[in-house]
């Protein structure tokens, strides 16, 4: 688990199911992120185990459920991906839209990324969007991030580079 001020941030479960299906089927992430194809509970399980529960297992770090501290409500996702897309392991996030604005996603992303560079040791990390999608591109700068290249045509790949380990 990675706690900050206001926000832990841990591995998802299958108890996280039903959460992980509204997220996945909100309008926002259907066109910022992709339709993942996930209708029904059983298909949210099947995701979760394939996707952040494997990864988890497999590298230490994957997607993770973000919950606000005051309250324990489950607000979105954010982590660290390793896809076979990229070079490198990039960060993801995407919070429900009652939650946007209130700066927990730079809260839970920065939390990420540190734990990216200090426990993980990545030399750097990615991160991609959508370059309609102008609040996470915003994001990815306040994270200190650099735009890189258009990798295709909607994507805009964006990189910081942490320093060597000592």
């Amino acid at each position: 688990m990675i706690d900050t001020q206001r926000l832990t941030l841990r591995p998802l479960t299958l108890d996280d199911a039903a959460f992980y299906l509204k997220l996945v089927n909100e309008p926002s992430f259907l066109e910022n992120i992709g339709d993942k194809g996930v209708r029904d509970l059983d298909g949210a399980r099947a995701a979760m185990l394939a996707g952040p529960i494997e990864m988890q297992a497999r590298l230490g770090y994957s997607l993770w459920l973000v919950q606000r501290k005051e309250d324990g409500a489950s607000i979105g996702l954010c982590g660290l991906i390793k896809r076979d897309t990229l070079p490198g392991t990039d960060i993801g996030y995407a919070y429900l839209p009652e939650y946007w604005g209130k700066g927990y996603a730079w809260e839970a992303a920065s939390a990420a990324m540190a734990h990216g560079r200090d426990v993980v040791g990545l030399p750097c990390l990615l991160g991609i969007v959508s370059p309609s999608n102008t609040a996470s591109s915003q994001l990815l700068r306040k994270l200190g991030m650099h735009w890189v290249e258009r990798i295709e045509p909607n994507t805009d790949l964006y990189r910081v580079e942490f320093p060597p380990h000592k």
